[in-house]
């Protein structure tokens, strides 16, 4: 197989496993839901944060947060099994709920969020 080869097969695998997790989250998530996220960590340099996503569903918490980062093609860190969203300065609870709008439904105003 030619590296141009397996670069292909990489991003059509990739691009398939984002198109998996917008359509698991498309059954979950509706415009006008509320998104809440948890702060897990801040990298020392204060350039990173992970965060971890939620909805209440059926009055339970529900985790979206792997599911997300596939979406919106974030790192995802194992460890702490949150997502990771770099910069310094931003919301970003913002920033990732904004996005997660705009991947599922084109709308960036879509959602909203809440920090907990």
């Amino acid at each position: 197989m030619t590296s141009d080869t397996a670069q292909k097969s990489r991003t059509s695998a990739k691009d398939a496993d984002r198109q998996q997790a917008i359509e698991y989250l498309k059954e979950s998530v509706k415009p006008g839901d509320t998104i809440y996220v948890i702060l897990r960590n801040v990298s020392k340099s204060g350039m990173s944060r992970l965060i971890d996503l939620y909805l209440i569903k059926n009055s339970r918490p529900f985790r979206i947060t792997w599911n997300a980062a596939r979406t919106l093609q974030v790192p995802y860190d194992r460890r702490r099994e949150a997502l990771r969203i770099g910069g310094c300065g931003t919301d970003v609870a913002f920033e990732a709920v904004y996005n997660l709008g705009w991947a599922l439904f084109n709308d960036t105003g879509a959602l909203t969020h809440q920090w907990i």
